[in-house]
């Protein structure tokens, strides 16, 4: 495999909720490991996700877990997920799930560069971009 760039978020607890949603969205396998499976035995972090990652047919591959007690969980400040490319009926079709309970700052429409670009930020409170290249 070659080397690869993909975003990893911290959830507050809801990692296995929004990674179950970007599968809806995206499509791919998704693989779940909680802290209980690597043998914490804490019962307060057992249930929650040390890693998941959801690999694509597409080639998308996104990490997450959630955020263990004791360290800092700021949503959102730190992480925008793009998604581009020139299969515009993909994109549009992961911007309109995206969008549903979210919030749309940049309208997905034509923009001056000649792509088709939008922006918001998904009900998990994560920042998306998508930016469909002109053909």
């Amino acid at each position: 495999m070659a080397s690869r760039l993909n975003p990893y978020i911290s959830f507050s607890d809801n990692a296995r909720q929004a990674m179950e949603f970007y599968q809806g969205v995206l499509g791919g396998t998704l693989v779940v490991n909680t802290f209980g499976d690597f043998g914490s035995p804490d019962p307060a972090v057992a249930d929650k996700i040390m890693h998941a990652m959801l690999e694509t047919d597409a080639g998308f591959a996104l990490m997450a877990s959630d955020t263990p007690p004791g360290m800092d969980y700021n949503p959102g400040t730190n992480i925008t997920v793009s998604l581009s490319g020139d299969d515009a009926d993909d994109l549009r079709g992961y911007w309109e799930k995206l969008a549903e309970g979210g919030t749309v700052s940049v309208p997905l429409e034509k923009q001056v560069w000649g792509d088709e670009f939008g922006q918001l930020t998904d009900k998990f409170g994560i920042p998306w971009m998508v930016n469909i290249t002109a053909s």
